[in-house]
């Protein structure tokens, strides 16, 4: 197994141990009041099907690009969906999450003391967003470090060639690291692999807790407009993900262990939550403390990504500043895509 597939493996495992937190004593009474067990799991299969299917169509999308021509990187309809796909993922840090991460601490069921006397929820969001720009400018460096001893490399071998020593050989080896500095160590490409990765880290850790949230209701009324809401979600979610997946030209076999943990991810919440249904209680101390944290952690993360890795990149992207129909074009569908999001909120 390789390191990348170790990494995720080990992300998969954390996220399991979620609902083990999330279990606790109940303090407050659960305002639930329309509770149908055997209703409310029939929602929550429907929920997990269309999920499923809107979140791998969604991320599979941009990365079949080099089969349509149209979602190609390089066109400049690929700049309008992505634009889209970002103004629905930062929509979901600023209206969705963040707002529900403010709802658990700030609850009156925990303690004054400490969660009333601090914006536990602004902090966590505002060092967790500083931590991805931290990671984000490290895993840069590094890549670009452990890249430049490959051109290193290859600059060895070429004197070794001009010298006469294994021409064969060194012809071979120079040829093989000129290609990969060529095709993977470019300083725009290893911006695009690690944006997609911390990405995906960001939308996995939120894909869990509403995941959980979902299968452990007993309310339809509460899970039916959740349906909608999160396939359309997920889809677009997936979009911008699978967008810089493709960017970032990965193996296909990373590809498609990124394309299916982030399929996977919210269904897999779905199901734990209806495993832990008899015992979570969503308004006990642990549940709220657990859930507004990752909530408000997963915002900042979010946020920084929309703004900093997926918007702010494209838009001064030269394709886009020297294009005015295409400025239009992405300024408008990042309206549209923000709005949109926002205006499930009424339901969601």
């Amino acid at each position: 197994m390789s390191r990348f597939s170790r990494g995720y493996l080990r992300v998969f495992c954390f996220l399991l141990l979620v609902p083990a937190f999330v279990i606790g004593d109940c303090t407050c009474e659960n305002e639930e009041q329309d509770r149908n067990k055997s209703e409310a799991l029939k929602y929550k299969a429907a929920a997990i099907a269309a999920i499923l299917v809107a979140g791998a169509i969604g991320v599979c999308l941009p990365i079949l690009g080099k089969f349509i021509p149209a979602l190609n990187p390089e066109k400049n309809i690929f700049f309008i969906i992505k634009a889209f796909a970002a103004g629905v993922i930062l929509s979901t840090g600023f209206i969705h999450v963040l707002p529900d991460a403010f709802e658990s601490l700030t609850s009156p069921c925990l303690n004054e003391n400490p969660w009333g006397k601090f914006p536990f929820t602004g902090f966590v969001a505002m060092v967790s967003a500083i931590g991805t720009l931290m990671v984000d400018a490290f895993a840069t460096s590094y890549y670009t470090k452990s890249h430049g001893q490959v051109r290193n490399i290859a600059g060895d071998e070429e004197k070794t060639e001009e010298d006469g020593g294994f021409h064969t050989h060194a012809t071979h080896d120079h040829s093989h690291c000129s290609g990969l500095i060529e095709n993977s160590a470019s300083p725009e490409l290893l911006r695009h692999r690690v944006i997609s990765q911390v990405l995906e880290l960001g939308i996995v850790v939120h894909s869990v807790i509403i995941g959980i949230s979902l299968g452990a209701s007993q309310s339809p009324k509460t899970i039916r407009p959740l349906v909608a809401a999160l396939t359309f979600h997920q889809f677009f979610e997936g979009m911008g993900l699978g967008g810089c997946i493709c960017q970032a030209k990965f193996k296909g076999r990373v590809m498609a262990i990124m394309a299916l943990f982030f399929s996977l991810t919210t269904p897999i919440g779905i199901g734990i939550g209806i495993g832990i249904s008899n015992a979570y209680n969503e308004n006990s101390p642990t549940a709220l403390i657990v859930e507004g944290i990752f909530n408000s952690a997963s915002a900042g993360i979010l946020i920084y990504m929309a703004l900093v890795d997926l918007l702010a990149a494209d838009f001064m992207n030269p394709k886009v500043q020297v294009n005015g129909k295409l400025q239009i074009g992405v300024n408008l569908s990042l309206l549209l895509g923000a709005g949109l999001m926002s205006l499930l909120a009424k339901w969601a």
